[in-house]
């Protein structure tokens, strides 16, 4: 009630609150899109491409007068002319009659030979050659139609395997009547390997020979029954009526395929079926891998429940299994981030772990099972590894965290030695860091750039970091000329008064600030990832346009989000609703210390899939903070959702805290507007997720507004949920009646 009379006397008192949410406003938001537009963006998107076995590589530059095909001679430090692309265009002229401007060639499928002379595209359907040094141009045929592709979501059955010759050409491996055959090349007698392969409980067709053709390896795969989710194809555009679809989904709690990695000799027809006391209740469990001596294999074992993950050795001579490498967790194995590389020896392995709080590399030794010693350590996170140099036993990796007078997500690339020493700063400068290398590892080319700092590409030696050539530097002049102004990065403390939160402000083009801005925060706290946008962008597609309605804008990044420490990210553990709110809201507040204009009686949220149910969450379990929320395509109850993402955050079996993080449990809280948004073909989170929650609020009932998308796959809510979401926050947190649709100008 006090919220409704402060907001009411605002509107009554305040004409700079009435002036936003105008059709104005409006129109100059939808206006942004095109002022902003990457294309006032010039000498940009440096996107190299390495000639392999060469030092060579090649980029298109977006110059004002259009794209110029690069090529740079990096020993040489010399940059030329990919090609003439004035005769380019006319020899494509010629053979097709398309009279094309040379700076504007819509190639695609680029790729250019080792000798720099010829360079291959597909343009309008076709596959065409063209010989750079004579200027000739040959077609090479059709684009090949795509190769179905299965949906992220489908488990493979490993039925579709091709038969596999053993490496010594004698004999070929392949599946009949669901056992492990052979067959004699020479005279092509068949041999049965194994007998215990049922409908039921098949072998897979994915055979690996051993090194020396004595023997292969297959797992014995125990399938279960599949879960679906159908939908409903409202409005399909090739029929008049609806269409059903199914889509497999398996979710929290389901039962999962059961693998038994098995070995059989070829020619004396021994069978090595192991105990499976070492990997007994999975929920993955990796295809088998030949060692390089031949005595056994490797494979890796997830455990369900993700508490325990291990590494493990299957003999070929008795087939007894051994741990090689155990990861074991009081909450979770951050499975998904596990680097792993089994050196040629065939006695060492580099892994990464979490164990120390951060991110970092350990040498293992295969013979013990145990690691020799610790390749990087500190309090800063290793993000990736490029490559294991193994003959000059050197990493090139990547990392955040390691700069302390720094944006702590800002990613660098780095080399360190075997042994732990040597740890080299390829990229120092202040940034977020892209990097390419040759093949040799001998250069990289970096672009690097921040949300208030313009791309910067440069070539640099990748054993010392020294900047050997200059490539790129972005111009930006266009882009202010239009009035664009860069985002603010802003630092606070979060919930525990100590820990820096690393967030962005954005204020509409005609800030004044003399007048109070409501503000929305943009949310999309994962976990599994860091989402506070650290590169340069001319144009935020969620955060700059609903800022110019009279808004100010924010993102933050707060616990439960990544590559901090493993203790920062496991405050989701079982607690998905946390959503780093507590930290949000401490932030919000400290801005609003700063900048008296950010009015915090005043807060909206919105967020897409985990966002989505981030930002009903806020309403729900803070509504004292959080007055309005769009939610769009949530995946509101973790129960319903796919099972990799909440098994892992939510943890196995399914318990209480599935129900305590449910927004379809907790629906009976909203005491706040709120506007739900899903496409009826979400293939990513079950469209029943949203549903569920409707349902629950009306046996609770709650108003609230509803918008169904008909054709719509997982989405913010397309253009139409857009502009819903400009009038929802216009008419909650404004105050104002938004301007008729036929009013504004939308590009439409």
């Amino acid at each position: 009630m006090k919220n409704n009379l402060l907001l009411t006397a605002m509107l009554l008192t305040g004409s700079a609150v009435l002036a936003q949410g105008t059709v104005d406003d409006y129109n100059r938001a939808y206006e942004l899109r095109e002022k902003y537009n990457a294309s006032h963006v010039f000498y940009s998107n440096v996107s190299p491409r390495w000639v392999e076995g060469s030092a060579n590589f090649w980029y298109v530059r977006n110059t004002p007068e259009g794209a110029e095909y690069v090529k740079v001679d990096a020993e040489k430090q010399k940059r030329t002319a990919l090609f003439n692309q004035k005769k380019f265009s006319e020899a494509l002229y010629e053979q097709t009659g398309r009279d094309i401007n040379p700076m504007k060639l819509p190639l695609q499928r680029c790729s250019v030979t080792a000798g720099m002379d010829t360079l291959r595209f597909a343009f309008d359907g076709k596959l065409w050659c063209f010989d750079i040094r004579r200027n000739k141009l040959t077609a090479e045929g059709t684009v090949p139609a795509p190769r179905p592709q299965r949906h992220w979501m489908e488990v493979d059955d490993e039925k579709g395997g091709n038969p596999v010759t053993s490496p010594d050409g004698k004999y070929t491996a392949f599946i009949k009547n669901d056992n492990i055959y052979v067959r004699e090349n020479a005279t092509g007698k068949e041999k049965q390997l194994s007998q215990d392969g049922t409908l039921s409980n098949y072998y897979s067709s994915y055979i690996y020979w051993s090194p020396d053709s004595k023997h292969v390896a297959a797992c014995r795969i125990r399938p279960v029954e599949k879960r679906y989710v159908y939908y409903v194809e409202s409005s399909p555009a090739d029929q008049l009526q609806p269409k059903l679809h199914k889509q497999e989904y398996a979710k929290p709690g389901d039962e999962l395929t059961f693998k038994v990695p098995c070995i059989f000799g070829v020619e004396d027809g021994k069978r090595l079926i192991p105990s499976t006391a070492l990997f007994s209740h999975q929920y993955e469990l990796s295809a088998p891998m030949w060692n390089k001596d031949g005595k056994g294999i490797t494979f890796e074992y997830n455990e369900r429940g993700h508490k325990v993950y291990r590494v493990l050795e299957m003999s070929a001579a008795d087939g007894k299994v051994r741990p090689l490498i155990e990861e074991k967790e009081e909450k979770y194995v951050n499975y998904p981030r596990i680097f792993r590389h089994y050196m040629s020896d065939g006695k060492h392995i580099i892994w990464s772990s979490e164990r120390d709080n951060y991110n970092h590399l350990y040498m293992y030794d295969r013979t013990t099972g145990r690691p020799t010693h610790q390749i990087t350590k500190g309090e800063w996170y290793v993000r990736g590894v490029q490559y294991v140099d193994e003959a000059n036993q050197q990493i090139y990796f990547s990392a955040n965290g390691m700069n302390k007078n720094e944006d702590p997500y800002l990613i660098h690339y780095y080399r360190i030695g075997f042994d732990g020493k040597g740890l080299t700063a390829l990229t120092p400068e202040e940034g977020m860091h892209s990097a390419w290398y040759s093949s040799d590892y001998k250069y990289l080319v970096d672009v690097y750039s921040k949300v208030d700092q313009a791309p910067v590409a440069v070539l640099r030696d990748a054993h010392d970091g020294k900047i050997i050539m200059p490539l790129e530097k972005a111009d930006i002049s266009r882009l202010t000329a239009n009035g664009w102004k860069a985002p603010e990065v802003f630092t606070a403390k979060g919930r525990d008064g100590k820990t820096d939160m690393w967030g962005v402000i954005y204020r509409p083009s005609n800030f004044d600030p003399a007048k109070k801005y409501p503000v929305i925060e943009y949310i999309y706290s994962g976990p599994g990832d860091q989402y506070v946008p650290k590169t340069f962008s001319s144009y935020n597609w969620w955060m700059t346009s609903l800022a110019e309605l009279g808004f100010i804008v924010v993102q933050v990044d707060g616990m439960t989000t990544s590559f901090r420490s493993k203790e920062f990210e496991e405050v989701c553990y079982k607690n998905l609703k946390d959503a780093g709110l507590p930290d949000h809201i401490a932030w919000i507040k400290a801005a609003a210390q700063k900048y008296p204009y950010m009015d915090i009686d005043r807060v909206g949220i919105f967020g897409c899939s985990a966002g989505g149910q981030e930002s009903t969450g806020a309403v729900l379990f803070h509504p004292e903070f959080y007055k309005a929320a769009y939610s769009a395509c949530g995946c509101h109850d973790n129960r319903m959702d796919k099972i990799w993402w909440n098994e892992l955050w939510m943890g196995y079996p399914i318990d209480e805290s599935y129900k305590a993080c449910s927004n379809v449990e907790n629906a009976h809280l909203l005491t706040r507007p709120l506007m739900l948004v899903v496409g009826e073909m979400d293939d990513n989170v079950d469209p029943a997720s949203t549903m569920q929650v409707v349902n629950a609020l009306i046996k609770a009932n709650k108003d609230f507004e509803l918008v169904v998308i008909p054709g719509a796959h997982h989405t913010m809510g397309e253009d139409f949920g857009e502009h819903k979401r400009y009038d929802f926050f216009v008419r909650n947190l404004l105050g104002v009646t938004p301007p008729a649709w036929n009013k504004v100008k939308t590009g439409k």
